[in-house]
C-alpha cells in the first residue's frame, strides 16, 4: 500500500495540462495546481516551517485549498483545518485556540481587522492566497512564532468534529490513523485501481460536500492518493450535483440524507443519474425508509457508511454485492465493520454484551486516537447481529430522559418525518423542573404547506408512546444545517429563541 506522501509525490509523473479540479465551468489542470504547491512550500520553508510545523488553512472548496493539502501533507506537515463557513470572530477565536506556526487565508480575510489582529497577537506568519499569487499577509514582526508542539505519534490533521450534539471539539488525526482509514476503504470498496494507471485519468470523482469536514476532506484526500481528477462543488445545491453527475457519469457518488431528500424533492429525472450504480450516504443518520424511496424511484443502492471524525471517517458499511445479499434481510443496518476494524457492545460498566443485544459501540482499529491494540468507546448505542452487520440504536449523549423514560431523539423525529407534510425533523431535550428533560421538536415542512402544532402531536399518538410526544413542536422555514449538512444545534436553539420572543405561534407556513 503505497503510503499517502508517496502517493502526494506521484501527482509530479502527471502531465501538466492534465485537467484536475473542476468547479463550475472552470478546469484547473495540474501544471496550476503544482506551481501553486511549490510556490507554497518555497514561502513555508523560507519562514522555518518544516516538516512537523502545524500550518492554518481557511479551508474552502477552491482550488487554492488544494494546492494548500499537498505543500502542507506532501512535506510531513500538519495542517489545521480553519472552517470559513464560521463568522469571522468564531473563526478568529478557533485560530487563537489552535496556535498554528502560519496561517494560509484569501486575501479578503486579512481584511477583517479581528482575524488580522489574531494572526499578529499571536504571532503567526500570514501568507494570503488567491489564484496564483502567495502573498505575505502578516509578519511577527519580532514576535517568536508559535512552537510546534512535539507529539509521539506525527499529526496530519488537527480537525473539528461536527458538533451536533454539543460543542465542537478539535480533534488530532495522526499519520497512522489517515493510512490506516485508506487502506480500509481500498480494502472495503477495492478503489485504489491499478498501479500502473496513468496519474489524472480515468473516471472523474465527485467531492460534493465542504472540504473542513471530514466527508469531504476525505474524498480530496482519496482522490489526491489515487491521481483521480474531480469535481468540487463549492457548496452543495441539487442543480449543481444533478449537472455534475451528468456531465461525468461516475458509476458512485455520495450524498447525504438531507441532499437524498433534496433530490426526491425536485423531482429529478431518473435519465439524469443513468451512470449512477450507487450512492454513498453517511454524514448522519440515515432512514432506511428514505433510502428506500431513494432506490426505488431510482433504481440505485444508497450504501450507507457509518465513522466520525475521531476515527478519520468510515469504519463500517456497505458495499453493492453486500446490499443486493443482504439489505432486504438487514434494513437499517449500518453494514459490515471495514477490514482491519473490530466492533463491540458493552454495557456501562464495560462489560461486552452477546450479540445482538444493544450497548456502548467499542471500537479496535489503527484508525483510533490509541490505535487497534485498545478499545475506544464511542458515544453511540448499537448492536451487532450473528452475520456481523452492525445496528445504530442512538446516542448514549443525546438520550432524553423524561421523568425516568428514555426517549431517543431520533425515534421521534422519525415518527414526525412520516407525515406527508414534512420533509424533515429534529428533536432535542429541554430542561423540565418536574420530569428533567422533556422532548422538543423542530420540522420543516414540504414547499407551501401549513399545519398546526396539535395536528402534529394527534399524529404522533398513534405512532408513539405517551411519554415520547414532544411538548413543542415548532415549525420553521428551513432547518438550519452545519457545513456536513447535519443539524446546527445552536442555531437551531437561536432559532426557536427567536419564535419564542416574536409571537408564541405554533402554525407557521412553510417557505424557502
Amino acid at each position: 500500500m503505497t503510503s499517502i506522501r508517496d502517493a502526494l509525490a506521484k501527482l509530479w509523473e502527471a502531465d501538466d495540462d492534465a485537467p484536475m479540479i473542476q468547479q463550475g465551468d472552470t478546469w484547473f489542470t495540474w501544471g496550476e495546481v503544482r506551481l501553486l504547491a511549490e510556490k507554497l512550500d518555497v514561502e513555508l520553508t523560507a519562514a522555518g516551517c518544516g516538516e512537523g510545523s502545524r500550518i492554518g488553512v481557511v479551508l474552502g472548496n477552491r482550488m487554492e485549498s488544494i494546492a494548500a493539502l499537498i505543500a502542507i501533507l506532501g512535506k510531513g506537515r500538519t495542517i489545521i483545518t480553519l472552517n470559513p463557513m464560521q463568522p469571522v470572530a468564531r473563526l478568529a477565536a478557533d485560530m487563537a485556540g489552535a496556535r498554528p506556526r502560519a496561517v494560509l487565508a484569501p486575501t479578503s480575510m486579512w481584511a477583517e481587522v479581528e482575524f488580522r489582529t489574531t494572526a499578529e497577537d499571536g504571532g503567526m506568519i500570514g501568507f494570503a492566497v488567491d489564484g496564483a499569487d502567495v502573498v505575505v499577509a502578516n509578519s511577527p514582526d519580532g514576535k517568536s512564532p508559535s512552537p510546534d508542539r512535539e507529539v509521539a505519534d506525527p499529526v496530519g490533521i488537527e480537525m473539528f468534529t461536527s458538533g451536533t450534539t454539543g460543542p465542537p471539539k478539535r480533534i488530532p488525526l495522526t499519520w497512522r490513523q489517515l493510512e490506516a482509514a485508506l487502506t480500509a476503504v481500498h480494502g472495503h470498496t477495492g478503489a485504489a485501481g491499478p498501479d500502473d494507471r496513468v496519474p489524472l485519468t480515468g473516471r472523474v470523482a465527485l467531492v460534493t460536500l465542504p472540504i473542513v469536514h471530514i466527508g469531504g476532506l476525505w474524498g480530496v484526500l482519496q482522490n489526491l492518493a489515487e491521481a483521480r481528477p474531480f469535481v468540487m462543488l463549492p457548496r452543495f445545491t441539487v442543480e449543481g450535483w444533478c449537472a455534475a453527475v451528468k456531465e461525468h457519469e461516475p458509476k458512485v457518488a455520495g450524498l447525504p440524507p438531507a441532499a437524498m431528500r433534496g433530490v426526491l424533492s425536485a423531482d429529478v429525472p431518473a435519465e439524469d443519474l443513468k451512470s449512477l450504480r450507487a450512492v454513498t450516504a453517511g454524514t448522519t443518520f440515515v432512514n432506511p425508509d428514505l433510502a428506500d424511496e431513494f432506490t426505488a424511484k431510482y433504481g440505485i443502492p444508497v450504501l450507507i457508511m457509518y465513522g466520525a471524525t475521531e476515527f478519520s471517517g468510515a469504519i463500517a458499511g456497505w458495499t453493492k454485492p453486500l446490499h443486493a445479499q443482504w439489505w432486504n434481510k438487514k434494513r437499517g443496518s449500518v453494514g459490515r465493520a471495514f477490514p482491519g476494524v473490530q466492533l463491540r457492545a458493552v454495557a456501562e460498566d464495560g462489560a461486552v454484551l452477546p450479540l445482538g443485544e444493544s450497548g456502548r459501540l467499542e471500537v479496535s482499529s489503527s484508525q483510533t486516537g490509541t490505535g487497534k491494540d485498545e478499545w475506544v468507546r464511542t458515544s453511540d448505542l448499537g448492536h451487532i447481529d450473528e452475520d456481523g452487520f452492525v445496528y445504530i440504536d442512538g446516542r448514549a449523549d443525546d438520550a432524553i430522559i423524561r421523568g425516568g423514560f428514555k426517549v431517543h431523539p431520533e425515534t421521534v423525529a422519525d415518527a414526525l418525518r412520516a407525515h406527508g407534510s414534512v420533509l424533515d425533523a429534529t428533536v432535542f431535550g429541554r430542561d423540565d423542573e418536574r420530569l428533567g428533560k422533556v422532548p422538543v421538536a423542530v420540522v420543516e415542512l414540504v414547499d407551501g404547506i401549513t399545519v398546526g402544532e396539535d395536528e402534529l402531536k394527534t399524529f404522533c399518538r398513534d405512532q408513539l408512546t405517551a411519554y415520547e410526544i414532544p411538548v413543542r413542536i415548532y415549525t420553521v422555514p428551513e432547518l438550519p444545517r452545519s457545513v456536513s449538512l447535519k443539524i446546527d444545534r445552536r442555531r437551531l436553539l437561536e432559532m426557536i429563541s427567536e419564535i419564542e420572543q416574536s409571537a408564541p405561534a405554533v402554525t407557521v407556513a412553510s417557505g424557502r
